[in-house]
């Protein structure tokens, strides 16, 4: 039969809010760096692709723009 709880149903089970505190920071901080490694991808390869600058030259730039990024996001 149903079950009795002690409140409204919809209310559910008690939440574990720093779980989901967690898991929100995990999620924002995976959405900031995911971008920005696909906007240095891009940039990296418009540079390699576009100019004369070669695959040395823009892997070199793909590193220096993530360490940059990833000190400026922190």
């Amino acid at each position: 039969m149903a079950e009795h709880h002690n409140g409204p149903v919809e209310l559910g089970a008690a939440m574990d809010y720093p779980e989901h505190e967690k898991t929100y920071g995990f999620f924002v901080n995976a959405a900031k760096f995911g971008t920005m490694f696909c906007v240095t991808l891009l940039i990296a390869m418009a540079a390699g692709f576009f100019t004369s600058a070669g695959f040395f030259s823009a892997f070199v730039l793909f590193v220096i723009l993530n360490v940059v990024g990833f000190f400026a996001l922190r």
